[in-house]
């Protein structure tokens, strides 16, 4: 699945990824673990030995907050060389550098009770991500789960994450992932916000704020169509998980 766009733009020489590569894994955590923690409480399975798989995990970051939250069977996989080394240089291990699918075809049928795919599937083309669905699935246990975070096309500024980076193929809204996960054999689909996690008297504020500017566009929802659309989404990117 390596095109030569993503060859050049993934080079870590390029000067267009210095300023990426040169960001702290600690700085990143810090800008970062109140939003993890909640979708670590909120949406991994409650046993703490389920076996999750963290697809396409970066520097791991969200492995490290797991495990500091209790959960003993968590492991990582990427295709990046250095962001594997920048992970292990802040003590993760059981990280594997690999090709997402390849590695993904290792795997036995029905071995993970979750996957994790955070900021990855919106690298896929159409086809290429029929592909990683199909093998998800077969990877997951009965009931088991995919936790999902990639940009969202029903927001007024989702576009500008889905061409932020050159390597984005898709967006998504919650209607496309249901299309794309319930024609798939999955059961459920439940979608969230990616809204503000407050954890102190400015993220509080910054919630505060996003609840006001989120009814003012239902109001404009409301003003075209004549519907309040009140499960709408209107954060940049958006939160999915399926259930097998």
């Amino acid at each position: 699945m390596e095109n030569s766009y993503r060859t050049r733009i993934y080079n870590p020489c390029l000067a267009g990824r210095q300023k990426e590569l040169a960001i702290l894994p600690q700085e990143e955590l810090t800008i970062r673990l109140p939003f993890l923690k909640k979708l670590v409480r909120q949406h991994f399975p409650r046993e703490i030995d389920a076996s999750i798989l963290d697809l396409g995990c970066g520097r791991g970051v969200l492995i490290r907050v797991a495990r500091q939250m209790g959960y003993r069977n968590v492991r990582g996989i990427d295709g990046s060389p250095e962001q594997v080394a920048a992970a292990k240089a802040l003590g993760i291990d059981d990280i594997q550098c690999a090709d997402a699918m390849e590695a993904l075809c290792k795997e036995r049928d029905s071995s993970f009770d979750c996957v994790v795919c955070f900021d990855l599937l919106e690298h896929f083309s159409k086809d290429e991500l029929i592909l990683l669905v199909d093998a998800i699935h077969r990877v997951l246990k009965p009931t088991g789960r995919w936790i999902i975070h990639t940009p969202n096309a029903e927001s007024p500024f989702g576009m500008k994450v889905r061409y932020g980076d050159l390597t984005h193929e898709l967006a998504f809204t919650r209607m496309s992932l249901s299309q794309l996960f319930l024609s798939s054999g999955f059961s459920r689909v439940s979608c969230y916000e990616d809204e503000p996690v407050p954890h102190g008297i400015k993220s509080a504020g910054r919630l505060l704020l996003w609840k006001c500017f989120r009814s003012l566009l239902r109001l404009y929802i409301a003003a075209e169509t004549g519907n309040t659309n009140g499960e709408a989404i209107f954060s940049q990117n958006i939160l999915a998980v399926v259930i097998k």
